[in-house]
């Protein structure tokens, strides 16, 4: 037992054996085990990672996701659409970039207390807490300017001619005012939470009418309307003389 105390010999050995220049070993086979061990590591770290952003690890590795959120996104059109272009989970709620990817995973075992203390386990509790959870989400996509909404979404390729009128006003008015995707678009794929003011987001929304589009010009090659000649003065005054006779 004298053995395992820190202060013992043999510890001291160790650890100075961990930092003397090898006298048995050549430094180059030292470095090719370096090179593979860290090539190995790196490769389960991100096929760890690539595996919690599948669609089958957020749908089926909790209940509480695959029995509410899972299956409201179901009935989405980021799920099932006539393109056949589908946005997962991941694509949503986990960064693209290396570094806010890291971060947001280390964030997300946090969840995992929540899940273990049977948080959110059953559908009361999970609509009891519907709302903050939803707000917790909005925050961070306000706070990052909808960044995961932009992998697929942007105001410059938006053809805004093929879109309606209401959602070509939104969008100019968005992008005058510097507003960001989750301002507007709450609730897009999943369900809002029962304390949801939808009439706070009015005011992001153009609600004035739509002004009528003006006559074509002869000019945009459009063939002008025919006018009618005005009658000639004489025309004019003919029948106010006979009403006076």
């Amino acid at each position: 037992m004298a053995d395992l105390d820190e202060g013992s010999p043999f510890w001291r050995r160790v650890w100075r054996a961990l930092w003397r220049p090898s006298i048995r070993w050549p430094v180059a086979p030292l470095l090719a085990v370096g090179v593979i061990v860290g090539i190995l590591f790196w490769g389960g770290f991100h096929t760890a990672m690539e595996a919690t952003n599948t669609l089958a690890f957020c749908a089926n590795t909790c209940h509480e996701m695959t029995d509410n959120v899972y299956a409201e996104y179901k009935e989405t059109i980021h799920y099932q659409n006539r393109t056949g272009v589908r946005a997962i989970c991941s694509d949503c709620h986990v960064p693209k970039e290396w570094g806010p990817k890291v971060i947001r995973k280390v964030k997300a075992t946090g969840e995992l207390w929540g899940h273990i203390t049977g948080q959110i386990d059953t559908k009361e509790k999970f609509e009891k807490n519907r709302m903050k959870l939803a707000q917790n989400e909005w925050r961070m996509m306000k706070a990052t300017d909808s960044r995961e909404c932009r992998n697929c979404h942007s105001f410059p390729a938006m053809q805004k001619t093929k879109q309606r009128p209401r959602a070509q006003k939104n969008h100019a008015t968005a992008q005058q005012r510097g507003k960001t995707c989750i301002d507007c678009h709450k609730g897009v794929a999943h369900l809002l939470p029962a304390e949801y003011d939808e009439a706070a987001d009015e005011g992001n929304l153009d609600n004035s009418p739509t002004p009528a589009s003006p006559p074509p010009s002869p000019a945009s090659g459009a063939p002008a309307a025919p006018q009618t000649p005005a009658a000639p003065p004489s025309a004019q005054a003919a029948p106010d003389a006979a009403k006076s006779n």
